[in-house]
């Protein structure tokens, strides 16, 4: 049975693991080949472990047992050369490009929020918001040259529809995602490219199943169950049902559907 992306080619930044990985093997299961890149090192603001040159492999390694092309770079989001560069060895190689997962992200904390370090505000809010735009920005111009249309995917969150404590950062670079998107998906409606963002609650991905964050969350129970009330009864989702939405979004199901937010949350918002 042919897959609903068969013969299309997307670009996944964030790709070493977490949401990044499962988009990954979700798109390529529906016959995408795959242009992957994560940083894979430590940043200094990130209270827990980040991808690892390992994970990245292990990418390509669940992508190849699928029978699906992959190009894995170790780009940092941040670095618009080295995207631009990604970007054209992976059109070069693919021949096209059609979909855009703009999925990097990270998070620390300040509580109260106004204890947030400078350099933890600009170091989230470059690899989540900056880099949203840089990914975009380096992947357009060829998707606009081979005229296909396409689909561009950013990962906001919950906490880029309502406030949180202590992730001021985070809260507004997801916040920001929300008006990069809308913004885009008018200038692209033109070209046929869609852009939407997907809002997950609590996902269970490294990022926040890890010992660092199960200490911070202990430490302050009344904090972490105030904001993470799903109204379904789950604490977190699967990182799948993000990566469900991704590819609906990415196909020609939703050939019309552009500038929305889509809140895959549990009925977070509504709790």
């Amino acid at each position: 049975m042919t897959g609903r992306l068969e013969g299309k080619v997307a670009l996944i930044s964030g790709a070493a693991r977490g949401q990044g990985r499962s988009h990954a093997v979700r798109l390529a299961d529906e016959g995408a080949d795959i242009i992957a890149f994560d940083a894979c090192r430590q940043l200094a603001t990130v209270p827990y472990p980040l991808a690892s040159q390992e994970d990245l492999a292990e990418t390509v390694r669940q992508v190849e047992k699928l029978d699906r092309r992959i190009i894995a770079r170790e780009v940092d989001v941040r670095d618009s050369a080295a995207l631009s560069g990604l970007v054209e060895d992976g059109v070069a190689e693919f021949g096209r490009l059609d979909i855009v997962c703009c999925n990097a992200g990270v998070v620390s904390f300040a509580d109260p929020a106004w204890t947030l370090d400078d350099e933890q505000w600009d170091e989230a809010v470059a690899v989540n918001l900056t880099g949203s735009w840089k990914t975009a920005k380096a992947a357009i111009p060829a998707m606009i040259a081979a005229g296909n249309g396409g689909s561009v995917i950013m990962t906001s969150s919950v906490a880029g529809l309502k406030g949180y404590s202590g992730i001021p950062h985070y809260s507004a670079s997801k916040h920001g995602i929300v008006g990069l998107a809308r913004t885009l998906a008018v200038d692209l409606a033109p070209f046929s490219i869609r852009v939407n963002t997907v809002h997950p609650t609590g996902v269970d991905t490294p990022m926040i199943a890890n010992d660092w964050m199960k200490s911070y969350l202990a430490d302050r129970p009344k904090s972490s169950s105030a904001t993470m009330r799903n109204l379904m009864p789950v604490s977190v989702v699967d990182v799948v049902d993000i990566s469900n939405a991704v590819a609906w979004l990415a196909s020609e199901e939703a050939r019309f559907v552009t500038g929305i937010s889509m809140p895959i949350d549990a009925g977070f918002m509504q709790a």
